[in-house]
């Protein structure tokens, strides 16, 4: 039974990870599938379990922005209790209060994900196995070893798998990792990222939510392993209760900093919070042999006032559906042309097992107060 719901750049060039690969010889990557011909050219059709804040972000933009897929149904347990208002003016999709009534209909072919954590890896594996492809929320599970079960079906299955790492698909960090890339800043030493809430969500989700490195730090782990061109191979972590006590007893903070320490010499800091009192804050700097570059905030506008009063400006979107409203709709349109033409993602399982394995370590170095080396979670997988 389904638990209540909390609420294309080119794709980038593999590269082989050192101490994160995760048991994989030859790279944290998802192989093309490749005994599958491309799909004829159709509307590839898309069903949406768990219908929260980002199922119905996804089914919104699916059903209004990507021409090249259908909203055939949405699935979520309660989704006949509520308003039915929004799922009429996506243009009546079929409605199920069970998963696995969507994942058996001949339309379906392919499923987004986005119901709890908890349920990812079990959704993900019987997608799979109906020969379904998967665009997975992150982080697939909370589990190391469950992740990697997952990602083995999928594997077997030939399906293509993309995880909701969606700020590789904003049009400034895309921007960013493309010059990096290229080689406009040089060899990369330092890179800075600041992500910071608005408000902290519920203590419910929070219980749930694997703490704020495997929540919310997991996203920026990503886009400082996709601007590196790097893997991870020991982090350190500080953190601390500054916005609510509950939270604390909840057993996480809210306030925290990561350095991250890469094979081939750079380095990375984080800073998160849960509670910036003006608005959705993500800025990234990366500082090269060659000089720098930087993305800064999203605003409603770009116009600056000066008068003789002071300096006035937009403060940034309150949170990341407006800040990444282009990069969720450019996400799907990725996912949706992998599926047409059974390609590799741009973020595939392997990325979303990195990333996890990396925030688990964060706990652990927050637990310990020191260095923990990514080698040292893998030997305790292993154990």
């Amino acid at each position: 039974m389904v638990l209540p719901f909390a609420s294309s750049p080119s794709p980038s060039s593999p590269h082989t990870p050192a101490a994160a690969r995760c048991g994989q010889p030859h790279g944290i990557r998802q192989a093309t599938p490749g005994h599958d011909a491309p799909l004829p050219h159709k509307q590839i059709g898309i069903g949406i379990i768990g219908c929260g804040r980002i199922g119905r972000l996804h089914a919104h933009n699916i059903s209004r922005h990507v021409s090249k897929a259908r909203l055939v149904g949405l699935a979520d347990p309660f989704i006949e209790k509520g308003d039915m208002e929004w799922v009429r003016e996506l243009g009546s999709p079929l409605t199920y209060t069970d998963y696995r009534d969507l994942l058996a209909h001949p339309d379906v072919d392919a499923v987004f994900i986005c119901s709890p954590t908890t349920t990812h890896a079990e959704y993900l594996i019987e997608a799979a196995t109906l020969g379904k492809h998967v665009f997975c929320e992150k982080p697939i599970d909370l589990r190391i070893e469950r992740t990697e079960e997952a990602l083995t079906v999928a594997r077997e299955a030939g399906i293509v798998l993309q995880v909701g790492f969606n700020r590789r698909f904003d049009p400034s960090f895309a921007n960013v990792r493309e010059r990096c890339k290229a080689g406009e800043i040089g060899q990369i030493d330092i890179i800075k990222i600041t992500s910071r809430d608005p408000e902290p969500p519920p203590i419910m989700y929070i219980e749930q939510s694997g703490g704020i490195f495997v929540d919310m730090s997991i996203h920026d782990i990503d886009m400082c392993r996709y601007i590196a061109g790097s893997e991870v191979t020991a982090v350190q972590a500080a953190g601390s209760v500054r916005a609510d006590a509950a939270i604390g007893e909840a057993g996480d903070v809210d306030t925290a900093v990561l350095m991250l320490f890469f094979e081939n010499g750079a380095m990375a800091v984080i800073d998160n919070s849960r509670q910036a009192c003006y608005g959705y804050d993500q800025r990234i700097e990366v500082f090269g042999r060659l000089g720098m570059l930087r993305a800064e905030n999203d605003t409603p506008t770009r116009v600056e006032s000066f008068t003789g009063a002071g300096w006035q400006a937009d403060k940034p979107h309150w949170y990341f559906p407006q800040r990444f409203e282009r990069a969720f709709v450019r996400e799907v349109e990725a996912f949706v042309d992998s599926v047409e033409r059974r390609a590799a993602p741009m973020v595939g399982g392997e990325d979303g097992l990195a990333a996890l394995l990396i925030a688990q370590a964060a706990n652990q170095a927050l637990r310990l107060q020191r260095r923990v080396v990514i080698d040292e979670i893998m030997e305790q997988k292993a154990a």
